[in-house]
């Protein structure tokens, strides 16, 4: 893509190294893949990485009452609108750098709604009572982002996108896992309550690591379930723009040794944040970009 007004404009240029720097301090995970992504389409994902850090932020935030953060979320959804028409009377960062992706690549508002749609139900405590709830839930907030980030690398098969959605289920299980203690401090309880009921545990129980047997029973159906997802979207690796791949393979490389680790020891994600030492991320994305994405 020629003259891309993401490297190109000055102005856009600065929107778009601000959304870099919330990248490159928050994504975590998502950081790494995305320096392998060739521009424009690295200068998109940053855009619309600090899209989803806003959108997520209003949701999480403790600084209003219920009441105030749907507004809230209401009010990014009608910006959100404005910038994906590719105009935007705002002078925020975000919303020139997204205006400018959205004038550049076939974005699909409605993944960006279904996002949002899944930070609503994260307002109040919740608990999910079957795998089909979770998985819809998993399609709003995670399957979303892989549909829109399929959509900026390009892709030459019409089925990327149903595997994008099953490769965000993946991603979305294993933070679901790896979060599962924070979680039910704060009220959410993503694992579906008929599974607590089918292995005998509460989710306090969970938190406490109490029925150790019965504890690692409930995780690990949600593990074989992310592996499910994981193999059943494995030809989508081979769908991206080759120039785009190492950054699909790295990243889900990523999280695949993320579930690993917590798969052979279950019981860590009670005590301690589970995650890559950074070496090891920088390590799967160079191996990545060496192998052409067949990490």
């Amino acid at each position: 893509m020629t003259m891309s007004l993401l490297t190109n404009d000055p102005q856009i240029r600065e929107a778009v190294a601000a959304c870099r720097a919330v990248t490159r301090t928050r994504a975590g995970n998502f950081y790494w893949g995305l320096r392998l992504t060739p521009e424009p389409q690295r200068s998109a994902m940053y855009a619309i990485y600090a899209w989803m850090r806003e959108a997520d932020d209003l949701a999480d935030s403790d600084q209003a009452g219920c009441g105030s953060r749907i507004r809230g979320v209401e009010d990014f959804r009608a910006a959100t609108d404005d910038a994906l028409a590719g105009t935007t009377t705002s002078a925020a960062p975000v919303w020139r750098a997204l205006a400018a992706v959205a004038r550049e690549f076939p974005l699909n508002p409605a993944d960006f709604h279904g996002m949002l749609d899944g930070q609503l139900a994260d307002l109040q405590p919740r608990q999910i009572q079957t795998w089909d709830e979770l998985i819809h839930y998993c399609t709003q907030v995670a399957s979303t982002v892989g549909c829109v980030c399929v959509r900026v690398w390009g892709y030459h098969d019409p089925a990327a996108i149903g595997l994008a959605v099953e490769r965000g289920i993946a991603f979305q299980l294993t933070n679901i896992v790896r979060d599962v203690s924070e979680d039910i401090g704060r009220g959410r309880i993503y694992l579906p309550a008929c599974e607590f009921e089918r292995v005998g545990v509460s989710p306090k129980q969970l938190a406490a690591w109490e029925k150790p047997a019965q504890c690692t029973a409930l995780l690990e159906s949600a593990i074989n379930r992310a592996r499910e997802a994981f193999a059943h979207s494995a030809p989508l690796d081979g769908m991206i723009t080759p120039e785009c791949r190492p950054t699909l393979c790295a990243m889900s490389e990523i999280y695949r040794q993320l579930l690993e680790r917590i798969a052979r020891q279950p019981s860590q994600v009670v005590r301690r944040r589970v995650s890559l030492s950074t070496l090891r991320k920088v390590f799967i994305g160079l191996r990545a970009k060496s192998m052409g994405g067949a990490a």
